[in-house]
């Protein structure tokens, strides 16, 4: 076909062009792949004895199995696909579908289920299931006497409801009527160790429901599954290019630039995704742990099947700035404190979660002294797990790199230097070093297809990250949609992140607005969402005009101070009551308008 050739027309009537449509909506790449490939081996044949063939391998009577996820950082997205994956390979009917996209209305008729959900902050989901949460929970949820399910819920045991959202569906689909496959598992961080057995045995028994209902199906896949050469289980080496402070001297901030090179790799992203890194524990924490705890880091400790030396544990393998409460639990055995075992009780919760908050495991061993052995300790501790970074550039405009936008945790504490382990291992790597990465996508935060939409784009601190990335993009792609960006920081003279950047953007006409929030520059404290309502009139014209909104940054207050501006400006300027503008902007949010991307 020439360059000027026009490509040909859908060649379908326009009726099955709308049942295409809806077939596909909501369809992840997995679940499209295998679409195009089924499509294909149909039409590699004449169609009455493909469509024939087809039924007599697949009975109309088989068993469907869904795999519905709720993630906010991957993860249940990660375990539902794995699951998913190894259904389809057992002969089982499957659709994995993120939370957002599952058509409640087909819940009544559901009989095999598989829910993977997550709990953020204090108890509350992720932001791709809050319709479907909100759907079970309430009124109009249909009877499901005919259903069988299994909950996995994810979360972190250092805050207070800890797998709160999976507790609240596990218990809501048996009351309504729906019969448990096994019960219900709540993962830590530590989420293999629970979530693998559960799988296991989850699997097997969907295939026993499976068997029962009709013979399984033999499944040869039409298009094998793309497998990347690089992933979260075997990162890429990406060389640092560039680690730029782009905080002033005098901040109290101490905000990095960093630029990997992706080379070689293969590795592609879309603004809006993240960079897995797999870091490393500080030398120096690990000596000082060492020291306290008075055991040698040559020992050889022997875990499940993995025989190393224990500073080698403690480097690479174990959390070291993560306090968790199992392992204050064990230590208060060890030690005995009173205290501590105090703090443990049902009626002293804020007091522990101002401790999970402010020590890290070398306060704990240095305030409560116990004697650990070092594979007792290692065995308690929680596996390292990787950190994700927005990723704070276009692939369009930077080719093979990443950048990130990275805040360095370095503080003063009990008297000793403390860090964070993933920011000061970037911190401190110099150029032509080299960390193991890998790509998260994030398909809940994308700019909109339509490129004549406009975006409004709120990231304070280095929640600007992806907005560098989106700019950057809508730049390359030509894209007439207008883009206002509003970010916020402690002082505009030394925390003014990309400033030079922004200040070009909105030259060139890349930046239709920019609204700052420097929070300490003024007598009273002033944030983006301060912003928000001053600029409410604009911003609801804005959004009611189609435009794309998107939040980045810190989930515990931030976000939710975002959130509630965002209602009040629709009540105030479009008119509405607060339960209307709580509806209208928890629509946006559904209709994949109303984006965030918080931690």
């Amino acid at each position: 076909m020439s360059a000027t050739q026009a490509l040909p027309l859908i060649p379908l009537p326009e009726a099955k062009a709308g049942d295409l449509a809806r077939l596909v909506e909501g369809l992840d790449p997995s679940a499209l792949w295998w679409l195009s490939g089924y499509a294909a081996g149909l039409a590699s044949q004449p169609v009455a004895r493909a469509v024939s063939a087809a039924l007599a391998k697949e009975p109309a009577a088989a068993l469907r199995l869904s795999v519905v996820y709720g993630s906010q950082t991957g993860n249940a997205k990660r375990l539902a696909e794995q699951f998913a994956q190894k259904a389809e390979a057992a002969g089982l009917q499957v659709r994995l579908l993120r939370a957002d996209a599952y058509p409640t209305r087909e819940l009544k008729s559901e009989r095999l289920l598989v829910l993977v959900v997550s709990t953020q902050g204090d108890g509350e989901p992720p932001d791709d299931a809050r319709g479907l949460v909100e759907f079970l929970l309430g009124k109009r949820a249909p009877e499901l006497k005919e259903l069988k399910f299994g909950v996995l819920g994810l979360g972190d045991s250092s805050y207070p409801q800890f797998c709160e959202i999976g507790r609240r569906l596990d218990a809501r689909l048996a009351e309504l009527g729906g019969t448990r496959l096994l019960d219900r598992a709540d993962a830590d961080v530590d989420i293999d160790s629970i979530a693998r057995p559960w799988a296991e045995r989850a699997l097997q028994l969907v295939r026993e429901q499976a068997r029962s209902h009709a013979p399984l199906a033999t499944v040869t896949p039409l298009r094998p599954a793309a497998t990347a050469a690089w992933s979260r289980e075997k990162p890429f080496a990406a060389e640092v290019i560039a680690n730029q402070r782009i905080t002033a001297r005098q901040s109290d901030k101490d905000i990095r630039h960093i630029e990997l090179s992706l080379d070689g790799s293969g590795l592609s992203y879309e603004p809006g995704d993240a960079l897995g890194l797999w870091p490393r524990n500080p030398p120096a924490l690990v000596d000082a742990v060492l020291a306290q705890l008075k055991l040698d880091g040559n020992a050889p400790v022997r875990i499940a099947e993995t025989t190393q030396p224990l500073r080698l544990w403690l480097s690479e393998q174990r959390e070291l700035t993560r306090l968790s409460r199992p392992l204050i639990a064990q230590h208060a055995a060890l030690s005995g404190a009173a205290e501590l075992n105090r703090l443990l009780s049902p009626d002293h919760s804020a007091q522990l979660q101002k401790l999970l908050a402010e020590y890290q495991i070398i306060d704990l061993l240095r305030a409560w002294p116990a004697a650990w052995t070092a594979d007792e300790f290692v065995a308690a501790l929680r596996p390292l797990t990787p950190r994700l970074y927005s990723i704070a550039s276009s692939q369009k405009v930077v080719g093979e790199e990443a950048h990130l936008t990275v805040a360095h945790v370095a503080y003063e504490a009990f008297g000793s230097a403390h860090w964070g382990t993933a920011s000061h291992y970037l911190a401190n790597q110099g150029e032509a070093g080299r960390v193991p990465v890998f790509v998260e996508h994030n398909e809940r935060f994308r700019l909109p297809r339509d490129a004549s939409r406009d975006v409004v784009m709120i990231g304070p601190g280095t929640g600007v990250a992806p907005f560098r990335g989106f700019v950057q993009e809508r730049a390359a792609t030509g894209a007439t949609g207008r883009n206002w960006l509003l970010f916020g920081n402690p002082h505009a003279r030394s925390d003014f992140l990309y400033q030079l950047e922004w200040q070009d953007a909105l030259k060139r006409g890349q930046l239709a607005r920019l609204d700052l929030a420097f929070s300490r520059d003024q007598a009273d404290k002033v944030y983006v969402q301060h912003r928000l309502r001053e600029h409410g009139a604009e911003l609801y014209r804005w959004i009611d005009g189609g435009a794309h909104v998107y939040v980045c940054g810190d989930a515990t207050r931030m976000a939710k101070d975002v959130h509630a501006a965002l209602i009040e400006v629709a009540v105030t300027h479009g008119g509405k009551s607060l339960e209307d503008a709580t509806a209208y902007v928890n629509q946006l949010q559904q209709q994949g308008r109303y984006a965030r991307d918080v931690y």
